[in-house]
């Protein structure tokens, strides 16, 4: 696991230091847990944004028949 280092107002560090108190964990536990979210939160947006793209190409997706034509067969015109 890595360590990193935040800068942040005293004020705030007390104030969610007793709210961690409160919640009977610790601030870095806090701060752990917050990352996780937002990484999660990503990783589905992600995956929402990745079926929403295969759900419009299925519903834009028509059948063009059976092709009759070579890669040939273009170059000739």
């Amino acid at each position: 696991m890595s360590n990193i280092t935040l800068t942040v107002d005293d004020k705030v560090i007390r104030k969610v230091r007793k709210l961690a108190v409160d919640r009977d964990t610790t601030l870095t536990a806090m701060v752990r847990d917050f990352l996780q979210s937002v990484a999660a939160r990503e990783e589905l947006e992600q995956r929402r944004g990745v079926e929403r793209l295969r759900r419009s190409f299925k519903s834009l997706s028509r059948h063009m028949g059976k092709r009759g034509w070579t890669r040939e067969d273009l170059y000739a015109r």
